[in-house]
């Protein structure tokens, strides 16, 4: 049974509430672009292409059961709308593509309040169509990347944080590639790192994994080094993105800029795979990519349910623990950025970027 994180019906929209995950899959509805902010910025739907996608179908639900006078009162709506659901997580490009994609559209349709509300409608829809088809177009291009760097026997593969159904439309980007691999039978072994503080890896990547029957092991983000030196099948670490910029700078993950420098040490390719989407050619070097700050009570606490006298989990009781010394000070970034000199490859759905010879990657090409 496919993973289906992003239910949508016309004029209808339900998104399984990650932060209930692994112990429970209960969907939330999103009935508007309040909602849809609420569950971005709490974490409710994360990863890059996914809160692109859910974002702007909120709007296509809002719309829906919203009356308009004149096109010039629609068009100023949504353009407000979006500026303020960007405002939710600014980091992660693929949310500012596509409301200034929508916003453009929107200016440039003509016609009465209805014909822009369809026209708004018509493009989230595909978006969300869209999405999928390019995630796994990542996932092929990567599979046959991998076949003609690594040949054709089996090896194994470490990733961070979450980049699979949970994070997209469905099948995922990074995680695409694994499946992908591990569907054309040269996948070994998958190692998912936690992902401190809020454990995407241990909560969604592992649920993910364990929901495909694909072989896996769950490791915490410090053991990623001596994995590597004691497991030399692994070949390859493979990563999403949640900003690229045009010199192939890539902003992802807390975690990710480590693992790109171990990768370079141990001889073991590291990949980037992201959507053209993720891609922000305005940017033009790691340098100009905002890092978001995350509340510290992420790295001070654990949330979950608590275990039984007998060891079970006790889904009726989740609790709050604060694992810290009171008063401490935190820092916590969400992300931080592999430098372009330490990637390999950067994997797209219209195919595969490398370093010519001068060491620098093209991505214009892809635009």
């Amino acid at each position: 049974m496919v993973l289906e994180a992003i239910k949508y019906r016309p004029h209808s929209l339900e998104i399984l509430d990650q932060l209930r995950l692994p112990h429970e899959s209960v969907y939330v509805s999103i009935k508007n672009s309040t909602d849809a902010f609420n569950a971005i910025k709490s974490m409710t739907v994360r990863g890059a292409p996914a809160i692109a996608i859910v974002a702007a179908l909120s709007l296509v639900v809002e719309l829906a059961n919203t009356e308009f006078k004149s096109s010039d009162e629609v068009r100023r709506y949504i353009s407000e709308k979006l500026e303020y659901l960007v405002a939710s997580r600014p980091t992660a490009v693929n949310l500012s593509d596509a409301a200034r994609k929508l916003a453009k559209l929107v200016i440039e349709t003509e016609g009465d309040a209805a014909t822009i509300v369809g026209a708004y409608i018509a493009a989230a829809e595909k978006m969300l169509v869209d999405d999928v088809s390019d995630n796994v177009n990542i996932g092929k291009n990567g599979l046959e990347w991998a076949k003609a760097k690594l040949g054709l026997d089996k090896f194994s593969i470490l990733t961070i944080c979450n980049t699979g159904s949970l994070a997209t439309a469905g099948y995922g980007t990074a995680l695409g590639i694994i499946r992908s691999i591990h569907g054309d039978g040269l996948l070994s072994h998958a190692y998912a790192l936690e992902t401190r503080p809020y454990n995407q890896g241990s909560r969604l990547t592992a649920y993910e994994l364990v929901h495909d029957s694909i072989p896996a092991t769950l490791i915490t983000d410090s053991m990623a080094s001596v994995l590597l030196k004691s497991h030399p099948e692994i070949k390859m670490i493979v990563v999403g993105a949640d900003r690229v910029a045009r010199n192939g700078d890539t902003a992802n993950k807390i975690g990710t800029y480590q693992l790109s420098i171990i990768a370079k040490y141990h001889g073991v390719k590291f990949v980037v795979a992201a959507p053209t989407t993720s891609i922000d050619m305005q940017t033009l070097t790691g340098n100009g990519i905002a890092i978001e700050q995350r509340k510290p009570e992420e790295l001070v606490t654990v949330r979950g349910p608590v275990l039984d006298k007998d060891g079970n989990v006790d889904k009726s009781e989740v609790k709050t623990v604060h694992i810290a010394a009171p008063g401490i000070g935190v820092w916590n970034p969400s992300f931080d950025v592999a430098p372009a000199a330490l990637i390999d490859a950067i994997i797209t759905e219209k195919g595969v970027a490398e370093k010519d010879q001068s060491g620098e990657f093209q991505l214009e090409r892809f635009f």
